[in-house]
Order: C-alpha cells, then structure tokens, then sequence
C-alpha cells in the first residue's frame, strides 16, 4: 500500500464499503479526504458534450484515489466510480497534512508517488496522440504495468475490458480487438482465455 494503514487509522482515517457502480466523489465537487483502495476498482471517468463516457484511469488496491488534488485549491475534474465492491480507508483532508508533516517520510513517498504517476500521465498523452491504434494501446499497457513491479515479458495480467481500453484511448472497441489480435501475433502480448498478458 502506498501509505501505512496503521499510520493512517492513528490520524483519525477511517474504513468504508462501497458496492459496484458506486460514486466515491462526483466531478466538480471539493476534495475533502484522501482516499487509498484496500481492495477492488475505481475507475476516474467524466463525460464529453456527447455524454460518451471517457475514462481517465483505472486504480486498484494499494493505490490512492485523485491525492494530488488535496494539494490545490480546485475541484474534482473526474468522478471516481467503483468498477467493483471496494474497501477503501479515508483521511480527511486536515489529519492527512497534519500526518504528513509529522512524518517527513512518508511526505517523500507521497512526492515521488505522485512525479512518477505525473510523469507517466505524460507518457500516456503522447501516446494517445497517435494516430496508430498500437501506439496507443501499448501507452496504456505501459502505463498500467508500471504500477507493478514486475517487469519480465507477458508477466503482467491486464485487468481492463477491451471497452475500457477504448474508453481510455479513444478508439472504437473493435478497432482495440483487432490490434490485441494483431499485436498477440506479433508477440507483444499473450491471451490467456480472453486476458490479455502484457
């Protein structure tokens, strides 16, 4: 996990449920709490004057929920909806500085966590800039799998729906099904009983 549990609970964090398809925070609201996701999918997604739902990403358990916001003075850009029951712990907003002032340590980790996601957001807008559906789809898997610490070839199970991956890059859902196709034949991924291995 990203930060402590314990370190978390002893700041006055507290543990909350959330069914499938539930809204943790809407967009335009004020943040109000640190989030970090003990179990399940979050999914951060807005919608565009069309109402197509556009996903920005998709965090899992150990990760944290939109914390760079708590350090500005603007509002949600992005709803944050369950993709699955979750079991996530909140801080509110005062106990999380007031833990990281307390704690330079974790304050550093949280610096670090939150430059290598900035940087790999980078990453991943150049490569939804593309033209070409592969450059697109490997952005998405490169971005994913640097949440994992393992490296080696076809060792990282994608857990996202070829929708989603649409959804995350723009393009058509069959157009993401004949890249995946083409890219296995290529040896960039594997496909293990419709999952994709990256």
């Amino acid at each position: 996990m990203l930060i402590d549990t314990d370190l978390l609970h002893f700041y006055g964090a507290e543990n909350m449920s959330a069914n499938s398809s539930e809204i943790i925070f809407r967009q335009d609201s004020k943040p109000l709490y640190y989030y970090q996701i003990i179990n399940g999918r979050i999914k951060l997604n807005h919608y565009d004057e069309d109402g197509r739902e556009i996903i920005q990403s998709i965090l899992t358990a150990g990760q944290s929920v939109c914390e760079l916001l708590l350090f500005i003075d603007e509002m949600y850009p992005v709803n944050a909806e369950t993709l699955t029951d979750c079991d996530i712990i909140r801080i509110s907003k005062d106990n999380f500085f007031r833990m990281l002032s307390e704690n330079m340590s974790v304050s550093l980790d949280i610096n670090k966590f939150i430059s290598e996601r900035l940087y790999q957001k980078f990453l991943l807008m150049q490569s939804n800039l593309s033209i070409k559906p592969e450059v697109r789809l490997l952005g998405i898997l490169n971005y994913f799998k640097s949440f994992s610490n393992d490296n080696e070839k076809h060792s990282f199970e994608v857990e996202l729906t070829r929708k989603e991956m649409a959804s995350i890059t723009g393009l058509r859902t069959e157009t993401v099904i004949r890249t995946i196709k083409r890219m296995e034949a290529e040896d960039k991924v594997k496909l293990k009983n419709r999952k994709i291995f990256y």
